[in-house]
């Protein structure tokens, strides 16, 4: 007798699988085939971890750093942390605010469990980071989504902020630089969210600031440098974009003190904590000063000249409508034009069929945009060398022209 899905519980049979996960794993599959595959879809640098961090590492090998860790973290990672975010950012948490996690993804499914009971309404502007919606369903809680599009850079506004807040809200998260779009909020334009915020003070924020380092132009705003609503601030970090630790599953949140101790709860209950060489090697990376980092300087730049690449190949392709991002390592541009279109076998309905199009016909791994919840859009994802991308486009742009 086999056992279908309808044994599965309610709230899994609710999820859908991460679509960065799942073009991965498509990708992955043609090239155990021999298929040449340009992989575009993943969220992760092409660099490697710098020396002084991985040193750090064997260190804590040596030194038999391989016990039980303290659930939110050792002491010493959680005042690095304290003092990093009042060098970076001046804002001022006590290090028993601060909870160290298996990378961020956690320390956003640590918050939403700890504030959402069933029902409870969860603001997300779109785009938005594919686990945004799944985190809250799975913590009983309802995604109510903001639309925006490429014409205002992908940016909601704070009156419809203001227009999606109900009776029911418990928390707003949005990341900035954002996933997908890698659109930035400025300082004007974060206060202007916090003076919306102000008025309902029983709505958390939870900004996700992971992609804080690789911003191209000024300096990362948070929007807890706010006072009015700092205490309803929960700031998510890590280690994975900035300095290239993605394998290394370093995340934290700093929060109010109910909040810390409630996720330190949680986490206690099915995780307990990070691996403790991870956490060795996130101490000696949050000590780092970014300003003097040259392997951070390196990565960046990389990643800005990459940009102006994607940007200017992209803007040659009829019917694409490129953004240009002030930060983390993608591109969404509108594609909306192919809608409709057709090669005589493959008709286009939407940014799925398109990548699933580009993948079998260009051999080319993209995200598409009903994932991050801009149907309209796909995501190019620019963290591997210049050649792969002006390849890949050059693929993209001759599959396209064969739609009419």
């Amino acid at each position: 007798m086999s056992i279908g899905v309808d044994v599965l519980s309610a709230r899994v049979r609710s999820l859908t699988e991460s679509a960065t996960l799942e073009m991965t794993r498509l990708s992955r599959e043609l090239k155990e085939k021999g298929i040449d595959v340009i992989t575009l879809s993943i969220g992760e640098p092409d660099f490697n971890t710098p020396e002084p961090i991985k040193e750090a590492a064997k260190a804590a090998i040596d030194n038999n750093l391989t016990h039980y860790p303290p659930v939110p973290g050792f002491p010493e990672l959680r005042n690095v942390i304290a003092e990093k975010l009042r060098r970076d950012n001046g804002v001022a948490f006590m290090p028993s605010q601060i909870i160290v996690s298996n990378g961020a993804k956690q320390s956003i499914s640590n918050a939403f469990f700890a504030l959402l009971d069933e029902g409870d309404e969860v603001i997300i502007p779109a785009p938005y980071w594919v686990s945004y919606p799944e985190m809250v369903k799975m913590a009983g809680g309802k995604p109510v989504y903001i639309p925006s599009t490429v014409e205002t850079d992908f940016k909601i506004s704070p009156e419809q902020l203001e227009n999606a807040i109900t009776e029911k809200t418990k928390a707003f998260i949005f990341s900035s630089p954002c996933n997908p779009s890698g659109s930035v909020f400025s300082r004007d334009e974060l206060q202007a969210f916090a003076e919306v915020l102000a008025r309902h003070p029983r709505i958390f924020v939870i900004s996700d600031e992971i992609y804080e380092y690789i911003r191209f132009d000024g300096k990362h705003e948070s929007i807890c440098q706010f006072e009015h609503i700092s205490n309803r601030v929960i700031i998510i970090n890590g280690l994975s974009k900035g300095f290239a630790m993605t394998g290394w599953r370093v995340g934290y949140m700093a929060a109010a003190q109910v909040i810390a101790d409630a996720c330190n709860t949680i986490q206690g209950q099915y995780t307990s904590g990070s691996c403790t060489i991870s956490q060795a090697a996130a101490i000696k990376a949050i000590q780092t000063d970014p300003e003097s980092c040259t392997e951070l300087k390196t990565m960046v730049a990389a990643f800005r000249e990459r940009r102006d690449l994607l940007y200017g190949l992209l803007s040659d392709i009829k019917g694409v409508i490129p953004n240009k991002p002030e930060g983390a390592f993608y591109m969404f541009p509108d594609i909306s034009y192919y809608f409709g279109k057709s090669d005589g076998k493959v008709h286009i309905r939407n940014s799925y069929d398109l990548c699933l199009y580009l993948l079998d016909k260009a051999h080319v791994a993209l995200v598409s945009g009903d994932a991050f919840g801009c149907d309209q859009c796909i995501r190019f994802s620019y963290a591997t060398s210049s050649q792969q991308i002006v390849e890949a486009v050059k693929r993209v742009k001759l599959a396209l022209e064969q739609l009419h």
